[in-house]
């Protein structure tokens, strides 16, 4: 009894509604996996590729797929055997070229969509970092960065040949820079097209060398280079100025020059985003009684009326004194500070005894009890206010 066929979506491991991409790359998966040049000798494998080649044949087909939902295998049955596929299976409608060029390249180290380097193309970037203070990177500033780039020989006029010789074309691949391999496959015979080796893509050849530039057609050259950075630049962030990279090839352009920016610590700032932050200590006096204090910014002290009775932790918003945007130095962010109240670590004979007296006046020295509550007697109960005024100007 012949074995049943397994389900051609469940072979190639994609649901019913797959596109035509999704089968692809599901074929291309599992093609590479079972591939007998993989797998060689292995039966159980060469059965695995056939049957996924056969599913594949059916699925990609628009027709044979709606034969196929309707009627299962047994569209097929009957009438499709004498046809040269695997199992009697007919493969005429399915194009498999794409798909083992890609297979083939990744075996045999080609691809058959393989180009050489004949078209003008752009040079590498170079990646080059600078470190800037907190300050700069808010406000912006101009630096000047040292770059080794690489420039046209003059000796030999970027040609790498030695001078009164030229250049000769590729005896290798004609000056195509590529050349092709044809392979035996599964399926028969499989061309790639790869990168000359002997030019490598250039097409050309190089008998006698340049002595200056070696054969590469370029000097390396220290330059400075002006490096513009913009307001509200943040750590981490890049700069990209054209053409400042490496030499492009076959009259492509030059590539780019990427400076990474780094941004030292500040001591008292902190940066999130748009937004500076700070802690500022203030005294016990100025948090009970309140006072006129100065905060640093990025933009000098500013003067800030502090609160009677102000609390530790508490948050006070400078607005637009934080960083301006990157894309509109117009647009700032705003300075949030943190009042923290600091308690006083020594202190004079004079300066305990006014806090005792203050202790006192509160009412929080141990033993002690608040005589008059402002009900009886008729006297007032003092405010807290009014005890630390009394307890300071004593």
């Amino acid at each position: 009894m012949a074995e049943a066929k397994r389900d051609y979506y469940e072979v190639l491991g994609v649901s019913k509604d797959a596109d035509e991409a999704t089968l692809k790359k599901a074929y291309r998966q599992v093609a590479k996996k079972y591939h007998p040049d993989m797998n060689p000798g292995d039966a159980e494998a060469e059965k695995k590729f056939k049957e996924a080649s056969e599913a594949y044949a059916v699925l990609s087909d628009p027709e044979k797929r709606r034969q196929y939902d309707q009627f299962g295998h047994a569209a097929f049955e009957g009438g499709a055997g004498g046809a040269g596929g695997f199992g009697g299976f007919d493969f005429g409608g399915a194009d498999f070229s794409d798909i083992f060029g890609d297979i083939f390249g990744d075996l045999f180290g080609g691809g058959r969509r393989g180009r050489g380097n004949q078209g003008p193309m752009k040079g590498m970037n170079i990646r080059k970092s600078i470190r800037i203070t907190f300050e700069e990177a808010v406000f912006g500033c101009e630096k000047e960065l040292e770059v080794v780039l690489k420039d046209p020989c003059p000796k030999c006029g970027g040609t790498g040949a030695k001078p009164g010789t030229s250049p000769e074309t590729c005896p290798k691949c004609g000056g195509k820079g590529q050349v092709v391999y044809t392979q035996q496959s599964f399926f028969g015979t499989v061309q790639n097209v790869q990168t000359c080796p002997d030019c490598h893509g250039t097409g050309k050849i190089i008998r006698e060398k340049c002595p200056d530039c070696s054969g590469t057609g370029y000097v390396s050259n220290k330059k400075k280079i002006a490096v513009t950075i913009p307001a509200g630049i943040d750590n981490g962030q890049s700069i990209r100025i054209r053409e400042k990279g490496e030499p492009g090839a076959n009259g492509g352009p030059r590539g780019d020059l990427l400076v990474e920016v780094t941004v030292s610590r500040h001591p008292i700032f902190q940066r999130q985003d748009m937004h500076i932050f700070s802690t500022v200590p203030i005294s016990f006096a100025q948090a009970a009684l309140g006072a006129e204090i100065r905060i640093k910014t990025v933009d000098g002290d500013v003067l800030y009326n502090v609160k009677p009775g102000t609390k530790t932790d508490t948050k006070v918003r400078l607005k637009g004194k934080g960083v301006p945007s990157v894309r509109n130095a117009q647009v700032r962010g705003d300075h949030y500070v943190t009042l923290v109240i600091q308690t006083p670590e020594h202190l004079s004979a004079e300066a305990k005894e006014a806090l005792r007296r203050f202790d006192e006046l509160s009412g929080n020295t141990l033993g002690s009890s608040e005589k008059g509550d402002g009900h009886k007697g008729g006297k007032k109960k003092k405010g807290f206010m009014d005890k630390m005024k009394e307890a300071f100007e004593e």
